[in-house]
């Protein structure tokens, strides 16, 4: 009888291990995104600046997307896409593009790593999870820490307090947005790829992104050509290729697994916020930071133990 290959995160040892190499590619590119986005705010405000990102990657992906034919998603399989087209692909963009205008990068990474929690408690909502004591704990450590970095400022005086709290609160909404968007997401890799999901989501947020369309032209046309590049470097690497490559992660492993990657996020964002921007975090962000992840911490502890037992009934990837 043979012995079944340990796992790890979700993933077998059995030689697999593009999914850790495509988690660890979107880390990277997620992380450079939040760096990106905070020098581009200078020069594109948060809507064209969506439209741009979203536009980029859509054709970016088209080739991949359209080499075997067209997808073909069910009536339903086209409702998920299109809530998440329009959650992650642009309601998302658009309140993270605005609030990293008043926080800086490592802060808005931090920000949104609360979103662990707040997947676990549409879990319990609407997939009929327990509510159990850690995860309401959780929860209330987990968003004291996000008041406490809200309240922390950015260092930037020419940004009053209550900018930089809308700030942070903006970033909330793009982990609450992220956190539905990965639930919708989950059950659609199991009959599409990842390349479809990403390129028809690109698609419908570059869609409803339209109408910042002569806004954008008129701020390209005054941009100097290294934004313009930067511009290009968003769309594709941190979008087109990184959300590829998470969903293709996805496909391969627990959402739960996967989540408590993204943790990395914020130190790599600080690192390149430090050598890119010459910024850092305020002392108070990251002591909310630490509460942050604290509060996930304790919140994920029964999920865990389930998710896990879950992960080890379902069937190896093909």
């Amino acid at each position: 009888m043979s012995v079944p290959p340990r796992s790890f995160d979700g993933v077998t040892k059995s030689g697999n291990v593009l999914p850790l190499l495509a988690v660890g590619t979107t880390l990277v590119f997620w992380a450079s995104a939040f760096v990106a986005i905070r020098h581009l705010a200078d020069d594109f405000s948060a809507g064209p600046l969506t439209l741009a990102r979203m536009g980029v990657a859509a054709i970016a992906l088209a080739f991949f997307a359209l080499r075997d034919g067209l997808p073909r998603p069910t009536r339903k399989q086209w409702a998920s896409i299109t809530v998440i087209g329009v959650l992650w692909f642009s309601i998302y963009h658009l309140a993270l593009n605005q609030g990293e205008v008043w926080v800086d990068a490592g802060t808005a990474a931090m920000l949104l790593q609360v979103s662990p929690v707040l997947v676990a408690v549409l879990a319990a909502v609407f997939l009929g999870e327990r509510f159990t004591t850690p995860l309401v704990i959780g929860l209330l450590v987990a968003f004291a820490g996000v008041a406490l970095i809200g309240l922390s400022g950015n260092g930037d005086s020419d940004v009053d307090s209550g900018k930089m709290l809308l700030g942070a609160l903006l970033c909330v909404v793009s982990a609450v947005t992220y956190s539905v968007s990965l639930i919708l997401q989950k059950p659609l890799l199991t009959d599409l790829t990842a390349v479809h999901v990403t390129w028809l989501a690109c698609g419908i947020g570059a869609i409803t992104c339209l109408p910042f369309g002569p806004s954008l032209l008129s701020e390209a046309a005054d941009a100097p050509t290294s934004s313009l590049l930067w511009l290009v470097y968003l769309g594709v690497f941190p979008t087109a290729i990184a959300f590829t490559t998470y969903a293709y992660a996805l496909r391969h492993m627990t959402a739960s697994s996967l989540g408590v990657t993204t943790y990395l996020v914020p130190p790599i964002t600080i690192v390149m916020a430090l050598i890119f921007l010459g910024e850092t975090p305020p002392t108070v962000a990251y002591v909310g930071g630490v509460l942050a992840l604290v509060g996930v911490a304790i919140a994920r502890r029964s999920p865990a133990r389930r998710a896990a037992a879950a992960a080890a009934k379902e069937p190896a990837p093909a």
